[in-house]
């Protein structure tokens, strides 16, 4: 075989993978023109802060819930062990309103870590949950504060109602924390819970 046929056919074929290198380049950048790098699709399940409020509420009420079936439990036991009807709502309010209850040592332990000032049901962390509520209530619109605040003070007064006399020192210690966070929160002095 000569050396010009050997070089024939290595420029033959030089040639034709050259053509088909330029006839891809040639496709790629039409298709570059013309399709795009990438396409924005709207994600469908956006969250909506009312939405998630929402769950912040319904939460807070499950806790709440759990919180005073837990109290609840341990008034009936102390009334039990009274033998004392534990249905009748008033008569419990008029014993522990006049003290006239008498608890074992597991139970008044319970129940003063319970409202201790780190406790579930202690000044701190109720007025917390109340703060927490009423800003999820509000979609954390500070300018509803005030009327948030008005209906604190409501619920107050019906308890005190309700109770027959006299809300217990912590109470009002609650009430007057929460109603502060509130203040602080509608003049943006603190986040929002």
């Amino acid at each position: 075989m000569a050396v010009n046929s050997v070089n024939s056919v290595n420029n033959t074929v030089y040639e034709s993978t050259t053509q088909t290198s330029n006839t891809r380049a040639s496709q790629e950048k039409s298709t570059n023109n013309t399709t795009p790098a990438a396409t924005y699709e709207k994600n469908h399940n956006t969250t909506n802060t009312s939405k998630s409020n929402s769950a912040i509420v319904a939460q807070m009420k499950s806790d709440l819930q759990n919180r005073q079936a837990q109290l609840r439990s341990l008034v009936e036991k102390m009334m039990t062990k009274q033998g004392q009807a534990s249905n009748k709502g008033n008569d419990i309010f008029s014993l522990l309103r006049e003290g006239k209850l008498n608890v074992d040592p597991e139970t008044r332990a319970q129940a003063q870590k319970d409202i201790s000032e780190d406790g579930y049901w202690g000044v701190k962390q109720t007025s917390d949950r109340l703060v927490s509520f009423a800003q999820a209530l509000s979609g954390g619109d500070a300018t509803k504060a005030d009327e948030l605040i008005n209906a604190m003070k409501k619920g107050f007064d019906q308890a005190t109602k309700a109770w027959g006399g006299e809300l217990p020192g912590i109470c009002k210690d609650t009430i007057d924390t929460a109603i502060e966070k509130m203040e602080k929160w509608k003049n943006g002095l603190e986040e929002e819970a």
